[in-house]
């Protein structure tokens, strides 16, 4: 095969797994850019002819879509159809060793912590003064906004801590100057995500300073909404509370990982709450934001779920009417606290729970949303697609919750505008609207 050079290759990013890596593959390609190589987003053009990809190794399915995912481009390494394989992310950090010697045409593997290493091996430098720059591979009005890195958390069903180190909070003053960067190219939401977003500033300022971040991140020019992901629910600040209620641009809404309610599978999990306690805060917080969006994720099938358990916990979404919901069935990862215990529910049994629950979800979530019936919402616009434009209201995360089709019904609408619609009709997960202004 005839040998070609680096520079002139172009390079291909492909990313797989949560948000947190979508944020990371975008300040890679923001170095490459800078380093004047030019990079894609999971590109199908055939002269990108190096190939990155980033990779998930949270739970047994994404550690699987993960090695599918190298093993077709190492495949395409050998047949000489791409120059360089190179893999980076969460299964690399988790697994390398093991990767290295099952896939031999991987030219290099990196672990969550080594882009300046992975830079390195394409002639890059890493630019410091370029820190928290990105390219984004979302639409331009919003974005990912990661706010700290790693967990403290001993959950025992989480290998996050073994993939991602230790909690570490990136400096306030930093977090509002990469704001200011993200809103000057034109995006006006800000989706803040962590491991655990509850924990941001303990460790730098000895406090919990997740409120003022948000205030502060608020006062940016430009932003419109800011959205909170993965809360915590155990030691929740109270002053973030306040700051969802009485701050217009803070989005009514609040993503919150549950994972159970039975109080024996709480402990072994290591949550620190109990139902009581779970109880409490989501009173807490439907009192004093009245009309918030609460987001949870579940987990079905975790060692010694009894049907009791799960029938209790089945019960417990139809008391508390979430507005968004999703469930994983519990996945037996090697190295962390649950591991020690018998994977003793069925994989069927697992996955007929999750169905069950999603099914009560489903009933839940049509409900709600034929309430919204008639009334008027202001909604940003995603994108079009199929003759219709696309959007969300403040109680919806893109990808992961319900959208807005609005009919074109001649209107030029931009991407990136809010407008005013009135919902006409609802699905499970959909609302329909009608353009008014």
């Amino acid at each position: 095969m005839k040998a070609r050079t680096l520079k002139k290759n172009k390079v291909n990013v492909i990313t797989l797994g949560c948000s947190k890596n979508v944020v990371d593959s975008e300040v890679l390609m923001g170095q490459l850019k800078a380093n004047a190589i030019e990079v894609g987003h999971e590109t199908g053009e055939s002269d990108h002819r190096i190939v990155i990809i980033n990779t998930c190794g949270f739970i047994d399915n994404a550690k699987q879509e993960s090695i599918d995912m190298i093993l077709q481009y190492a495949s395409e390494r050998r047949a000489g159809n791409i120059d360089q394989l190179l893999v980076t992310g969460c299964l690399s950090e988790r697994y390398r060793e093991d990767l290295k010697k099952e896939i031999p045409d991987v030219d290099d593997w990196f672990g969550t912590r080594e882009l300046p290493r992975l830079l390195k091996t394409l002639k890059a430098d890493y630019r410091q003064e370029l820190l928290g720059e990105r390219l984004l591979t979302t639409p331009s009005h919003y974005a990912y906004f990661k706010i700290s890195e790693g967990c403290d958390r001993p959950c025992s069903f989480c290998a996050i801590p073994l993939m991602r180190g230790r909690h570490v909070s990136v400096p306030m003053d930093e977090l509002v100057r990469r704001a200011a960067v993200l809103t000057a190219r034109g995006t006006t939401e800000l989706l803040l995500i962590a491991q655990d977003s509850t924990y941001y500033g303990l460790d730098i300022y000895g406090e919990r300073k997740l409120a003022e971040l948000m205030q502060r991140l608020s006062e940016v020019n430009g932003i419109r909404w800011i959205r909170l992901h993965y809360a915590f629910p155990g030691g929740f600040p109270e002053d973030v509370i306040e700051v969802i209620a009485k701050n217009e641009k803070v989005c009514k809404y609040i993503d919150i990982p549950l994972q159970h309610i039975s109080n024996p599978l709480l402990q072994n999990m290591k949550r620190g709450v109990t139902r009581d306690k779970t109880n409490d805060l989501i009173r807490k917080l439907r009192e004093n934001v009245p009309g918030i969006s609460i987001r949870t994720t579940l987990i079905s099938g975790f060692p010694g779920e009894t049907l009791e358990m799960h029938l209790e916990l089945r019960d417990w979404v139809r008391e508390m009417r979430f507005d968004r919901l999703g469930v994983f069935t519990y996945s037996h990862e090697e190295n962390t606290g649950a591991f020690q215990l018998k994977d003793d529910v069925p994989a069927k049994e697992k996955t007929r729970r999750a169905a069950e629950i999603m099914e009560v979800q489903r009933g839940i979530s049509l409900s709600l949303n034929e309430q919204k019936v008639g009334k008027v919402l202001e909604v940003l616009v995603d994108r079009f697609e199929d003759g219709n434009f696309i959007g969300r209201t403040e109680h919806d995360s893109p990808e992961v919750d319900n959208e807005v089709i609005i009919a074109a019904g001649g209107q030029h609408l931009r991407l990136g505008d809010f407008i005013k619609v009135r919902i006409s009709s609802a699905g499970e997960y959909d609302l329909f609207a009608d353009f008014i202004g």
